[in-house]
């Protein structure tokens, strides 16, 4: 992005059916912010509805992976199989941005009990702690301090589908893709060049090959974490 003498104030923002996934594939341009990288966001990856995810914060969640993949006897091919780490993680921090917003949206909270019952279901499912923490670190790049916020975004994703009225149908899954692309556009989300630009229809950054949300399955390892 390049340099503005007077930069702009960033646009404020506006405010299914297993409890373990949302069976939905979400798969104009919003308002360029001024460089993320540059004079009026140093240090920022990228820019959410006025706030930052600063690149400091997106490097911690990232050294915390590769921690837990350095720990794992499978290690050398977690690493290679995640090369584009930092994308993944960005990725993943400002879906959740996104999702908290239209969960802001359409009044649906997620509740101790519910976050509690959700995840002893995906570690039931997996068969311990140990082996959700092992599938998830595997198939989505989570590592074990960031189990709970895929457990949250997971509850919150159930929750608006069943507000929105998405049941997996095509007509259902352009009902939840409308409102988070709205969601998204809304929040004029800005991201340093390094990492790619996001991609409002898609919900994603460009850069990134996986979509936000995958077919429900009964897996937890197949429980998409905005990677």
């Amino acid at each position: 992005m390049h340099r503005r003498t007077q930069p702009r104030t960033p646009r404020p923002t506006q405010s299914r059916r297993t409890a373990l996934a949302v069976s939905a594939a979400l798969l104009a341009a919003a308002p360029l912010l001024t460089a993320c990288g540059g004079d009026a966001h140093p240090g920022a990856a990228a820019v959410v509805g006025g706030e930052r995810i600063d690149v400091a914060g997106l490097q911690a969640q990232v050294k915390d992976v590769r921690a837990a993949q350095a720990a794992s006897p499978e290690s050398a091919q977690l690493v290679a199989s995640t090369g584009d780490l930092g994308r993944r993680k960005l990725n993943s921090m400002i879906f959740d941005r996104v999702v908290e917003q239209v969960a802001r949206d359409k009044g649906v909270t997620a509740s101790r009990a519910e976050l509690q019952a959700t995840r002893t279901a995906f570690v039931r499912q997996s068969g311990g702690e140990d082996r959700l923490a092992a599938a998830l670190l595997q198939e989505q790049g989570v590592a074990p301090n960031q189990i709970d916020g895929v457990v949250r975004r997971n509850v919150l994703l159930n929750k608006i589908a069943a507000k929105v009225g998405a049941d997996g149908s095509p007509e259902g899954q352009k009902k939840l893709t409308d409102v988070f692309t709205a969601a998204s556009k809304d929040l004029g989300i800005d991201v340093n060049p390094r990492y790619g630009a996001w991609d409002d229809a898609q919900i994603r950054l460009a850069s990134t090959t996986a979509p936000w949300l995958r077919q429900v399955s009964k897996a937890p390892e197949a429980v998409e974490a905005g990677a």
